[in-house]
């Protein structure tokens, strides 16, 4: 386990308990707001934040950490994490901040910093920060009387990403006459979602969209979909939407309450624009973590996945290195970089929703074209320090994928946010897919063990 102050997706943990603290937030918008200095001007920094009690508490620790650098402050209050990364360009701000846990409970939170480019910062500027912290360097910078900085509320944030989201909808196209039910998670879409699909004229089935603040993500969301299908079957609706906590993430249901993860809606969307001629190199990006049967799928239509390594960040990097514009994970990382420049839930949704009205065809009719490899998980615990090395985990993932030629992936990785090893099989046979898994799960818990 990486002992990096940022994982994956920025810092993340247990709310209160380190590094998930006041006192490390105070000290992380010190060395982003000393970093992140451009000349002699004023710097602006936005902030933005999901639904969490404990987000009021990291909100003013940030604030004070960067206007003690003599940044200025934007606080957006609860918005998504795509409509911050547009905010802060519309603005022209020199970075920005989303506190936010994403689909993790309500106890925990996060820290996600954003450059002035609009999208997440790279490794080794999140190690310049935690290194900055470390050695205390920005202790000898400290702006006095005037060149203290200042903070205030943008009133409008939600309404300006409610337009930005619109825009990215056909013209001339509505949703008149579509019945959909919406999740939002209690989370930070929560005006968002129904707002935006309403004043496109659908008919909107508004649920998870009470945050108190504890209730984010609790049995509810893009992580916990079974509400949404139930409501779709229910209120017969012709699809549901399901969001995460801070809006990045997106699973849905077709008219018949079936679920669509983000390797489905990665298909749909990848097929739309392979008929339309309209993705750059035939190509889209996912993780490692891509069910197989994407990539049978898009090449079925002439099209091809690039792999990149898990994180929308990471997927965000290969696309722009390559000049891709689809991109994401399984869990529901949706990016489309001619919209935004991160994950970006609410777009997918209207992207999905336009393919819909475009073909004419229901959700499910759209989602048969993609066809799922069975796949199996496992996860390892590293209790007590136990560590794997990478060159193993490597050996193991090779051995086992040269045993079934071709049939399947297979993958080993060790998570960035919590201290396990994750084990994925993808086999044209579940059970052999099962077997595969248990036994790598077992070879793997020996060698943490020791054994």
């Amino acid at each position: 386990m990486t002992d990096r102050l940022f994982g994956t997706d920025g810092v993340r943990g247990l709310a209160n308990v380190h590094p998930m603290t006041a006192e490390m937030a105070l000290q992380v918008g010190r060395a982003a707001g000393h970093l992140f200095k451009n000349g002699d001007r004023q710097h602006t920094f936005l902030i933005g934040k999901d639904t969490r009690r404990s987000c009021y508490m990291l909100e003013n620790a940030l604030t004070a950490g960067l206007c003690s650098m003599g940044a200025r402050v934007l606080l957006t209050g609860p918005l998504p994490t795509p409509g911050v990364s547009y905010i802060m360009r519309s603005l022209r701000c020199d970075g920005a901040v989303m506190i936010s846990a994403s689909h993790n409970g309500y106890a925990d939170n996060g820290i996600k910093i954003f450059g002035a480019d609009g999208y997440k910062i790279p490794d080794s500027l999140e190690d310049r920060i935690a290194a900055c912290i470390a050695s205390g360097e920005m202790d000898a910078v400290r702006p006095t009387g005037e060149k203290i900085g200042t903070a205030k509320r943008i009133d409008d944030a939600v309404g300006r990403y409610i337009e930005f989201a619109k825009a990215s909808f056909p013209k001339g196209m509505r949703l008149d006459g579509l019945r959909i039910v919406v999740d939002c998670a209690h989370g930070a879409a929560y005006k968002v979602g129904p707002n935006t699909l309403a004043e496109l004229g659908a008919e909107v089935i508004a649920i998870g969209n009470q945050p108190n603040g504890l209730n984010i993500n609790d049995n509810i969301g893009s992580v916990h979909p079974e509400e949404m299908r139930a409501t779709v079957i229910r209120e017969k609706a012709d699809v549901g939407i399901a969001f995460d906590g801070d809006g990045d993430r997106i699973t849905m249901a077709d008219e018949k309450g079936r679920p669509l993860d983000g390797n489905a809606i990665l298909a749909i969307l990848g097929l739309d624009l392979l008929e339309r001629g309209a993705l750059p190199g035939n190509t889209l990006v996912a993780t490692i973590m891509a069910n197989g049967g994407l990539e049978r799928t898009l090449a079925s239509a002439g099209g091809t996945v690039l792999r990149a390594n898990v994180g929308d960040r990471h997927v965000v990097e290969a696309m722009r290195g390559s000049g891709y514009t689809l991109g994401g994970e399984p869990s529901g990382h949706i990016v489309l970089l001619e919209y935004n420049t991160t994950g970006d839930a609410m777009i997918a949704a209207l992207q999905a929703l336009a393919t819909m009205i475009r073909k004419d065809q229901p959700l499910s009719a759209l989602a048969s074209a993609y066809q799922e490899m069975p796949e199996c998980h496992k996860r390892v615990p590293l209790d007590n320090g136990a560590r794997v090395a990478e060159d193993l985990l490597a050996a193991l993932a090779a051995e086992a994928e040269a045993g079934i030629a071709g049939k399947g992936r297979v993958v080993l990785r060790r998570s960035g946010t919590e201290r396990i090893i994750r084990v994925m099989v993808q086999h044209e046979e579940l059970r052999r897919a099962e077997q595969i898994a248990q036994e790598l799960a077992g070879r793997v818990a020996a060698a943490a063990h020791g054994a």
